[in-house]
């Protein structure tokens, strides 16, 4: 079983969408969780109506901050958008995929973005389930 841990800035949209499809595809074969450098205060509302329209509620889930221990807990980190402020952990496994911020976009694009995690998230947990680790792409692993 691998534990992921999906980071982007405010763990409101990106991390959440992530995490969300993960758990579904997984099915408990994996876990996930998300968090964020600078946690918002709640899911984007954009993002809960877009993960909402494929039947997953986000509306409850609660940003986390990015902590030392949770750090510790995942044996892959996949980071979204946070660059620096995401820190390189030896030992773990980092995975960086390039989306962009849902914060304040339109319904449409938001959409766009939760499209491409699913389709990301489906392909990572087809690469855990075969190898137990996902290829590496870049991102703070690559230092």
């Amino acid at each position: 079983m691998a534990r992921v841990l999906f980071v982007c800035l405010h763990s409101a949209g990106r991390s959440q969408m992530s995490r969300a499809f993960f758990e579904q595809v997984a099915t408990g074969r994996h876990e996930a969780r998300s968090a964020g450098t600078m946690p918002a205060d709640r899911v984007h509302p954009a993002v809960v109506e877009a993960m909402r329209e494929v039947g997953i509620d986000l509306s409850s889930r609660i940003p986390q901050n990015l902590t030392d221990e949770l750090a510790a807990w995942a044996d892959i980190v996949v980071t979204m958008g946070c660059g620096d402020r995401c820190p390189y952990i030896p030992g773990k496994q980092y995975v960086d995929w390039d989306l962009p911020d849902p914060h304040g976009m339109p319904l449409s694009e938001v959409r766009r973005i939760r499209d491409e995690i699913q389709r990301r998230v489906r392909g990572l947990v087809h690469e855990l389930d075969r190898s137990g680790e996902p290829r590496r792409t870049g991102g703070p692993g690559t230092r």
